[in-house]
């Protein structure tokens, strides 16, 4: 076991502040961190604060946290209390001038998350929520191969959560008796609790979220299990889901709590599969990533849930020093947040819950008003006159259509086309200004000839398009197949082929 030396000259020093069970995946991010290190624990219980103090080798114990606040050497603090004493403890420590990292979440009512980051800013200190999953190694990965484009654009998130009647460590039953106090008070012990790392995680890889639906059950009375969460994000048309299930005779091999976490990211070209979180079910390498054609593992990154932990604690003595951004810094804790208790709205209220109406005095009145604005833009999408507007676009790319064919015959990868042997006729229809074009397609041994001027009798397949769609399809802007699904592109002879193609000439 980590026992951390006495703090140095010169070194940061922190006190921490509640020295129950979650203390112990903190302690150990300060061994290796030459320039901070614990100075003292504040802890109610004097018994576990002098305990804690030898453990880690801090100078001082405290069992009231103002006489700790009131020490002139310390520089910051970690807060890892109950959530319901985090305010009143976050702004004393604010206004004593210590940096301050929070424990997830940040608070228990939105009102109370900005009264902290008013207190926070105005002292000018430094103050992050700790979660350790935006510093999970394997989730790291997973957003740096995200943000390098291995996946293309990102569509989907899918989280699992499973929890079970036995495994990892002992937690004390106080730690339980507060959780049990905010179920009452309608916070799930998990979908609130641990639920903030779950949010956290779709924040962290795929943005804002707009909405959520939720249906929170139980199948005790008290473990808000089974339940399923899915929510949209702001940012074009991506979409996550959770499942949560607690499995009352399961045992859930782990080093931590008992329960474990896999997640799949999908975006339009690959898939990312984290196997494994805070427990150790499923085997196998960390990470995978599928680009379409085969999987490649990642074996060597740390799975380790609580490297996490010491993820967080550096990025917060950076913060400090003023080399990196904290994170989650306040206002991204409060969007988180609001993520969570829009889950907790809307299995109540049983309706979809937008994250912006904690922002409105009359939050019924602007989910209303947004759900009306929508279903109006449907309705024009699906009309006469969006059909017209789509169609007038399609006319100004019209003019473009020859060149981006010769783009697109340039686009013809013989290696996947070993073994396909065919003819296609390719017919692009009149538009706008452009003339009626023919082409003659012929692909066999992994080479493409095309002759321009008509269309192939002996054609397995022709291709009718008008030229604006066309080149439409060609810039990315329309999806082949959706045009062929509204009757706007024609198919004649075996459409099978038009799959090939597609792989082919990466439409």
């Amino acid at each position: 076991m980590f026992v951390c030396r006495g703090v140095k000259m010169g070194e940061i020093k922190v006190g921490i502040i509640g020295c129950g069970r979650i203390s112990d995946l903190h302690y150990p991010g300060y061994d290796g961190i030459a320039d901070a290190g614990i100075h003292a624990v504040c802890d109610c219980d004097s018994e576990c604060a002098l305990q804690r103090k030898k453990q880690w080798g801090a100078l001082k114990h405290y069992t009231d946290i103002q006489e700790m606040l009131a020490d002139t050497q310390i520089d910051a603090v970690e807060i890892l209390t109950p959530h319901h004493l985090h305010e009143e403890m976050v702004v004393a420590a604010a206004r004593a001038g210590k940096h301050v990292a929070l424990q997830k979440p940040m608070t228990i009512s939105m009102e109370s998350a900005d009264r902290i980051l008013k207190a926070t800013r105005e002292a000018g200190i430094v103050f992050k929520v700790s979660d350790n999953y935006v510093f999970y190694p394997p989730f790291v990965l997973a957003k740096s191969m995200m943000d390098s484009g291995e996946i293309g654009d990102p569509i989907n998130i899918r989280i699992k959560y499973i929890g079970g009647s036995s495994g990892g460590w002992d937690v004390p039953a106080s730690a339980w008796e507060w959780r049990m106090k905010e179920h009452g008070e309608g916070l799930g012990i998990q979908t609130f609790d641990h639920g903030h790392h779950l949010w956290t995680t779709a924040w962290y890889l795929l943005g804002e979220v707009e909405r959520v639906v939720s249906w929170i059950d139980s199948a005790d009375g008290i473990v808000d299990c089974p339940s399923v969460i899915m929510w949209k994000y702001k940012a074009g048309k991506r979409y996550g889901t959770c499942e949560y299930t607690h499995s009352f005779e399961l045992n859930i091999p782990s080093k931590y709590y008992a329960n474990d976490e896999w997640v799949e990211i999908t975006g339009t070209k690959g898939i990312i599969c984290v196997r494994r979180c805070t427990g150790n079910i499923l085997e196998g390498p960390a990470v995978s990533l599928f680009n379409g054609k085969e999987w490649k593992h990642y074996n060597d990154v740390d799975s380790d849930w609580g490297a996490g932990f010491r993820g967080s604690t550096r990025n917060f003595i950076a913060a400090i020093r003023g080399d990196e951004d904290p994170l989650l810094s306040g206002q991204q804790a409060r969007e988180v947040l609001k993520f969570a208790f829009a889950i907790q709205k809307s299995s109540m209220k049983r309706r979809e819950v937008y994250l912006d109406e904690f922002e409105s005095a009359w939050p019924g009145m602007y989910t209303w008003k947004k759900v009306r604005d929508e279903k109006k833009l449907a309705s024009k999408a699906l009309g006469i006159f969006s059909r017209f507007k789509r169609d007038k676009t399609d006319a100004s790319l019209a003019a473009r259509a020859e060149d981006l064919t010769e783009g697109f015959f340039a686009q013809f990868n013989p290696t996947a086309a070993t073994d396909w042997q065919c003819v296609i006729g390719l017919h692009i229809l009149p538009e706008g200004k452009a003339s009626e074009m023919k082409f003659a397609l012929t692909i066999a041994n992994s080479t493409l000839k095309t002759q321009k001027g008509s269309l192939p009798e002996d054609a397995a397949l022709t291709i009718n398009v008008p030229a604006g769609t066309w080149a439409a399809i060609l810039l990315k802007r329309k999806q082949i197949v959706t045009e062929f699904m509204q009757g706007v592109l024609k198919l004649e002879g075996n459409i099978e082929e038009a799959l090939k193609l597609k792989e082919v000439f990466q439409l």
